[in-house]
């Protein structure tokens, strides 16, 4: 999934056909290219440590009102941070992992995983090593060849001793000073169709083809890892086309049409997420993923609302943005197109949705994470405030607002639980990063 967007996860009940959750906030300019879908979670999160602002719109969630299906009986250990005098920096450049400083953690076999949790946590590593071993790492942490080994044995590893096998191929590493934040994301479903008919006037867009990407890092080193979007007018480069000016037709006539759906904010809320599911009118469903953005800048509308006192105390959440922008139709319209930033899907036809590296991301086990702080494939293990989040995730995302060292979403799934968890998944706590055994002594000589 991808995006310029930010924000994952903060709730939305509709009253339709909607539950869902978003937050839905300020992600990177026209020149550089969200990572992530449009989902991203609260593009920028209050936190020191990393440097972000609070998400637009948060509803914790407590262990109290939660069904018994969703509360972690099996919450994390504390981890015990590593002081800061005990990182390791490697090279000057702290918007890598290896700038800012890493350090081992505790023993794996100390941190007393679920089984259950490391049951699926294997499965998603194996799925993700078809990768792991070519892709670059952008963390700087580990080289391709580093994965093999662990790898190889995941093949066969029995699944009902996952937590031997995570003690015996890796160690803990602490990233920074390792204080986490997390919020969530889901898959939403809503009405569309295949056809365009009296209900269904929405569209849903392919990629156009006169949309390009431009890596400005073939340019000049001092850009690597930053792109840009947009299309060819005569000899330029310019910006593509807005939000606005997609809804009044600027894309209309050129077959880009996939689905056509019910309702504009639910689309809105779903281009946030990144993908979801369409409920056609057979009953079937029609899932869709991530395709590719306009590279306008995403501007989160929850806190336009509220800077504007448009927002009421205690609807400052999703459900009080859509309540308010389905009462004031025209109103809504005109803020919603505020937000320039514009998502394009595919049709998925296989397992899904995909993450960032190409593969499935599954519920309560893949989490979105910065490529620049995370190797995308490697195990990430949590302790958070909400014991829900606690233990053993695979970083197989990104996301426009997933940005910094220890900065995560957590995927929930589909459903109306996903939904209600992710839409109030807000919470601090600590992380560690897993790579392979050997990795801190080649990075430190240690």
């Amino acid at each position: 999934m991808k995006p310029d967007f930010l924000g994952w996860g903060k709730q939305i009940m509709k009253t339709g056909s909607l539950l869902g959750a978003v937050a839905l906030i300020s992600a990177c300019s026209f020149s550089v290219i969200p990572e992530g879908a449009a989902r991203g979670a609260s593009d920028q999160v209050s936190d020191q440590h990393s440097g972000q602002q609070l998400g637009e719109w948060t509803q914790g969630i407590s262990d109290l009102d939660q069904p018994q299906s969703t509360i972690n009986v099996n919450p994390a250990k504390a981890i015990k941070p590593v002081a800061s005098d005990q990182l390791v920096k490697i090279g000057g450049n702290e918007t890598r992992a290896v700038g800012v400083g890493i350090a081992l953690g505790p023993d794996i076999g100390a941190l007393g995983i679920d089984a259950a949790r490391a049951s699926g946590a294997l499965k998603s590593f194996r799925t993700s090593c078809s990768s792991l071993a070519r892709r670059e790492d952008n963390s700087g942490l580990t080289q391709g060849q580093d994965w093999q080994q662990s790898c190889d044995a995941a093949k066969a590893w029995p699944e009902n001793d996952a937590n031997r096998f995570f003690e015996s191929y890796f160690e803990a590493v602490q990233i920074g000073d390792g204080k986490a934040f997390a919020t969530g994301y889901f898959e939403p479903e809503i009405k569309g169709s295949r056809v365009r008919n009296g209900r269904y006037q929405v569209p849903v867009y392919r990629r156009p083809t006169n949309l390009l990407d431009v890596d400005l890092g073939l340019f000049s080193e001092e850009l690597k890892d930053k792109k840009i979007r947009g299309k060819i007018d005569g000899t330029k480069l310019v910006p593509f086309e807005d939000r606005g000016q997609i809804d009044d037709g600027a894309l209309a006539g050129q077959g880009l049409e996939i689905a056509w759906v019910e309702d504009y904010i639910d689309f809105f809320v779903l281009q946030i997420q990144g993908s979801g599911r369409l409920a056609l009118p057979d009953g079937s469903v029609m899932r869709i993923g991530y395709a590719s953005q306009n590279g306008r800048d995403y501007t989160g509308i929850g806190k336009l609302m509220r800077e504007r006192g448009l927002l009421a105390d205690g609807k400052t959440n999703m459900q009080g943005i859509v309540e308010w922008l389905r009462a004031n139709p025209q109103e809504g319209m005109k803020i919603m197109r505020e937000n320039k930033s514009y998502v394009f899907f595919n049709e998925l036809t296989g397992p899904g949705p995909l993450g960032a590296m190409g593969h499935p991301v599954v519920g309560r086990v893949s989490v979105a994470a910065d490529r620049q702080f995370v190797p995308l494939g490697a195990p990430v293990f949590l302790n958070m405030e909400h014991d829900i989040a606690d233990g053993l995730w695979v970083a197989q995302d990104t996301g426009g607002a997933i940005k910094g060292s220890n900065r995560f979403d957590t995927f929930w799934g589909a459903g109306e639980e996903a939904a209600r968890i992710a839409g109030g998944m807000s919470s601090r706590g600590q992380a560690l990063i897993f790579l392979p055994k050997g990795t801190f002594a080649r990075l430190t000589g240690r």
